[in-house]
Order: C-alpha cells, then structure tokens, then sequence
C-alpha cells in the first residue's frame, strides 16, 4: 500500500509502530550505556567524553536526510547523550550567568540537558571552584576576549593535573533561540582529553620579555600549528601571559610545539595547557 493510499489512521498507526520502535531501541541504549558505566568505573575513565559526543553527532549530521531538521536532531541527540552520562556518574554543570548575559544559561540547557542539574553564578571563581571541589562536572564560561585585563582563563595556569581545562565550546550546533547574539561560551572540567578529528587548543606562553604577537604567530604557523585566537595580559611589567589557541588537537609533548617554543628561545618561561575542544559543526551542516 502506498502512502497516499493509506488513510489518515493507517498512517498514525504506522507513527505509533515506529515510536514504539524507537523507544525500545533507546531502552536498549541505556542497557548498553549501563555496561560501558560498569567498564569505565574499573578502568577510572571519566563519564564525560566530550570528544566521543562530537564524533556521534559529526557521523549522524553527515548521514542525515530528509525535511527534519538537522539542527533539531543534534538537539534530541543532546538531550539523549547528556542523560546517558548522568546515568553512568553524578552530573551537574555550574553556569557562569551576568545579569547581562542570560543566554550563557540558555547554552549550557541546550547542550546539557533541560534536566541536567544546573546553578547560575555570578563569578568565575565560584564557577571554577564548583568544578575543583567535584560540586560541578562542568563549569560554563565566557568566550576570552582580547584586551581583557584580568581573565578568567588565568586561574587554570597550573601544573595540577586536577585543576579544570576547556573541554567544549558551545554553540556545538545551532544556537536555537537562545538569548544570544553571536556569542560562544567555552565549558570547563576534569579529565582526560581525546581528539574528535578536528579539534582546537588552548596555550599559556609565559614569556619574560618582549615577544610581538607576529613573532609568536609566525613561529607557530612555520612549525605547522596556525593559531586561530591569540590574546595576552601583563600581569607585572616585562612578564606577560599570551593565550594562544591551535586548529588542531595539540598535546604538551607535541613536537610542533616544542620546535616553535625552541625557536622562541629564552623568552618562554613556561608553556601551559588550557585545554581543547570539538570544533563546533558549521551552519552548513546544521541549517534546515
């Protein structure tokens, strides 16, 4: 029988076979999800995998066709990949929420969950203690911002391998109606980094004397890591702390890092990881 022969309950009959199929296939899922939980707590791997959710979404963004919307799959699938990870270990994220910026809030809803346990802050400190002391699995912050002059992404410079690092930048996909205009927010937490496939860093390069942004940028780019954001505070005259953001997943030992920092020589002090995250997918892949 074609469709266009099938009456109006043959077809809302059809839909209720098919949500009854879906259903039993995410009940599936989560007994899935229950063993990967049971694995992970014997191996100590984190719950949280940023990475991994990018790798799905990116996969089933690619294979996607019809009249849905794209945009509206990768939101039910956030929704799904954010309840499955509460499944496996305690999962709540504290938001950094300025009473000029109410859409921080809407972000982290969207992307972790409308039933994901979340507290609003109005200080990055409070934001990143929450994540320190296990309160929070994920802390929301702003985007840095050159010319600031006291940023927040100064409070993660540590040697500490449980102090929190960037982990996501969200939008991941489309921002919906979300009180935004045209701003990102980047998420913090504790854990182990992975690359997704295409991915971006975050550097501290603590240098002691005078070292022009061109330099720095030049270097990188020779040794095969064009940065993508670069911004920079003085905290003290003649020492000077330079966030550097790569469009690649970059490690500590990375040898593209190390030749550029050999070649800025005696002027780095110290190189300090901030983090990395999934490169958000582009409005190409999501829009309707």
């Amino acid at each position: 029988m074609s469709q266009s022969s099938k009456s109006l309950d043959d077809l809302r009959r059809e839909i209720d076979e098919i949500d009854d199929n879906l259903h039993d296939l995410l009940m599936r899922r989560a007994e899935v999800v229950e063993g990967v939980a049971a694995l992970k707590r014997s191996g100590n791997t984190p719950a949280l995998r940023p990475g991994r959710e990018a790798m799905i979404l990116r996969r089933l963004a690619e294979r996607h066709k019809g009249r849905f919307s794209r945009a509206v799959m990768v939101r039910l699938w956030r929704e799904l990949l954010s309840g499955m990870t509460a499944m496996q270990a305690p999962f709540a994220v504290a938001v950094l929420v300025p009473e000029d910026r109410p859409g921080y809030w809407d972000l982290a809803r969207d992307h972790y969950g409308s039933h994901t346990p979340m507290t609003p802050f109005r200080s990055v400190g409070q934001v990143i203690r929450a994540v320190s002391e296990g309160n929070a699995a994920v802390g929301v912050l702003p985007m840095p911002q050159d010319g600031e002059t006291d940023p927040w992404w100064r409070m993660l410079i540590s040697a500490d391998a449980g102090t929190p690092r960037v982990i996501s930048r969200l939008p991941f996909a489309s921002a919906g109606n979300a009180r935004v205009d045209d701003q990102s927010v980047l998420a913090i937490g504790c854990g182990i980094a992975e690359p997704s496939g295409a991915d971006r860093s975050l550097f501290v390069l603590e240098t002691h004397r005078e070292v022009s942004r061109a330099r720095i940028f030049s270097t990188m780019t020779a040794a095969g890591l064009p940065a993508t954001f670069y911004t920079s505070v003085e905290p003290s005259p003649g020492f000077a702390l330079n966030l550097v953001e790569f469009d690649d997943f970059v490690r500590a030992d990375d040898p593209r890092l190390l030749q550029a920092v050999a070649q800025l020589g005696e002027a780095v002090e110290r190189v300090s990881p901030l983090g990395s995250y999934p490169r958000p997918l582009g409005a190409e892949t999501t829009k309707a």
